[in-house]
């Protein structure tokens, strides 16, 4: 009876959108367009978007995109450490305030508010540092405003905090995508020769799939058979799953899936 009754859902979303209070976290989510004189600077938007193409390509089992998930993961990391030490500095500055003067939270009356499209976890850990940056800024420019520390002490920790963000974001513009699989560096062929050319080598336990980022996702191969895809692990069975069950193959995401 189960077996008669197909359930067409559709994919899960969920409306979510960041608030920023400062200009200076705006400024680090927009980066900064090429123009006469001046470089671009890629913003937060842009590094999304990265990470989104980074995902796809690991989940194509690209090892090179496995490879700078890895690294951009590790420099996330770096980065977090970075504002959170920034964040106890400032608060060790706010602690000075006397008791009977109390300082309430320092927001902006017309925040903006962005609606995030996101398809990659790296890229959601980036908006969590976006948002501290934010909230150091306001905490930085509270306490320049109360005299608890001077303009150049502001402005100096406001620079080393855009500064370890811009520098993750402008690692990330170095990833391609290589277009090699890891079955054509089992085989040596001339996909995989092209692309240790170009992309230089990589370590054993990446090329084996054995290390992976704990956010990789699971990698998606077209059945020999044709028709719908393979996740790594799935059961051999599932080659001669019934043309009901293609559906996998449109990309449509599972609920185990990420929202966008």
């Amino acid at each position: 009876m189960s077996n008669d009754l197909q359930l067409n859902l559709g994919a899960l979303r969920s409306s979510m959108q960041l608030t920023l209070h400062t200009h200076h976290a705006s400024r680090i989510w927009h980066g900064r367009a090429r123009s006469d004189g001046h470089s671009g600077i890629i913003g937060l938007s842009g590094f999304v978007s990265i990470m989104n193409k980074m995902k796809r390509g690991a989940e194509q089992d690209d090892p090179y995109s496995d490879a700078w998930m890895l690294r951009i993961e590790d420099k996330l990391n770096s980065t977090k450490a970075t504002l959170q030490a920034l964040r106890e500095q400032v608060d060790q500055v706010l602690a000075d305030v006397p008791a009977a003067l109390s300082l309430g939270e320092n927001l902006n009356l017309q925040p903006v508010n962005l609606p995030l499209f996101i398809n990659a976890q790296l890229g959601f850990m980036a908006v969590y540092l976006l948002a501290d940056y934010d909230d150091l800024a306001r905490r930085l420019i509270l306490a320049h405003h109360t005299a608890l520390i001077d303009r150049e002490t502001q402005d100096r920790w406001l620079t080393e905090g855009a500064h370890a963000l811009r520098s993750l974001f402008s690692l990330a513009q170095q990833y391609k995508f290589s277009g090699a699989q890891r079955d054509d560096f089992a085989a040596n062929n001339a996909v995989a020769r092209m692309a240790r050319e170009r992309f230089g080598e990589l370590p054993q336990e990446v090329l084996d799939g054995t290390c992976r980022s704990r956010f990789a996702p699971p990698i998606v191969r077209r059945s020999p058979l044709g028709g719908r895809r393979l996740r790594t692990g799935e059961p051999e069975e599932a080659l001669t799953a019934d043309a009901a069950d293609s559906g996998a193959d449109d990309g449509t995401p599972s609920d185990e899936d990420e929202l966008p």
